[in-house]
């Protein structure tokens, strides 16, 4: 049983064994299926001990989401060296950020089983917008980046722009999500013979890259 938190670091590093613990268990057994007691029981306090880190179960929920998705991006922002983003065309961009889904259902099957479960659980529960707001926040950070790809695409003509930035975002982040979250949770068609899901995955954002690359055209050189 946990005693008293004293100091930040204290009382932040029981905030995330929380958050560890519940994700662990949401993602394994679904978050409808597993209560605030369920989560405080594995990590050893009681409930209201819980409750002074997060108001509610939605509020906790939410705090999961956002924590697990933020991890994520800082893990895959780290294998962008910081010096060759600098020189990375929109394009290159683009591609690496289709391909952060890629990584995703390669490394994370675990969060995406979560995510699905998340999606189901905030529509379900209602879940007001003010709980909601740390969660969207965070996507609002995905969105900053994509629209400095956006902008160098402007720029350097490597991918084309007639479509508006935040269908683009919209676009390419639901078709690529869903296929992902689809193959994870096991919701595909299985051939007789079998499939190489990775290789799907790849095909469907070759063929979104495909679709936004501008053809650079080599100029025909005067005689």
């Amino acid at each position: 049983m946990w005693s008293s938190a004293k100091g930040e670091k204290n009382t932040q590093e029981r905030r995330t064994v929380l958050l560890e613990k519940g994700f662990e268990l949401f993602s394994s057994k679904g978050i409808e299926a597993i209560g605030m007691r369920d989560v405080t029981k594995v990590v050893g306090c009681g409930s209201t001990s819980a409750y002074r880190y997060f108001g509610s179960k939605a509020e906790f929920v939410v705090a999961v989401a956002t924590w697990k998705w933020e991890q994520f991006q800082d893990n895959y922002r780290k294998l962008k060296p910081k010096a060759r983003s600098e020189d990375m065309t929109a394009a290159e961009f683009f591609e690496f950020f289709l391909d952060s889904f890629l990584v995703l259902y390669r490394d994370n099957m675990a969060m995406l089983r979560f995510n699905q479960f998340f999606n189901v659980f905030v529509l379900s529960e209602h879940i007001d917008t003010n709980t909601l707001k740390p969660y969207q926040e965070m996507i609002g950070r995905f969105k900053e980046r994509f629209h400095e790809m956006y902008m160098r695409a402007q720029q350097d003509k490597t991918l084309r722009t007639d479509e508006p930035e935040d269908r683009m975002f919209s676009r390419s982040l639901h078709l690529m999500l869903a296929a992902v979250t689809r193959y994870a949770v096991g919701l595909v068609y299985v051939p007789s013979d079998g499939f190489d899901a990775m290789e799907e995955l790849r095909y469907l954002k070759e063929l979104i890259l495909e679709d936004y690359k501008i053809k650079q055209v080599a100029k025909k050189q005067r005689v």
